[in-house]
């Protein structure tokens, strides 16, 4: 699995080390039950601090597509393919809503009316 990160950029690292792992969930790759890279080994492969890999982590755990144990590391979950796709989706649309001067009660109307 490639995680990739620009050091220019304004997304915060943890972020785009979420954002990277989330791609390559939604890919297929890794599968479920396979553990993602140590954290540790993760940083150092990127050059940034392990602290914000734990952080990635922590966001891909709270959306549902890792779990997180000690001594086991961050193992990919049962449905995270299609969980990690439909978080981009959710990302792609929060940004174009912004850019559209669309606010969160408008967009959460609009999504809970073609929801219905």
């Amino acid at each position: 699995m490639l995680v990739r990160i620009d050091p220019g950029s304004a997304t915060p690292l943890f972020e785009q080390v979420a954002a990277s792992i989330r791609r390559a969930l939604a890919a297929g790759s890794p599968a479920r039950g396979e553990q993602l890279p140590p954290a540790r080994e993760l940083a150092a492969s990127l050059e940034i601090n392990v602290h914000t890999v734990l952080r990635a982590y922590a966001v891909l755990r709270d959306e549902g597509l890792i779990d997180l144990r000690r001594r086991r590391g961050a193992v990919v979950l049962g449905d995270a393919p299609s969980r990690a796709r439909l978080a981009e989706l959710v990302v792609g649309l929060v940004d174009e809503a912004k850019r559209a001067g669309v606010g969160l009660e408008e967009l959460t109307g609009v999504i809970k009316e073609k929801y219905t």
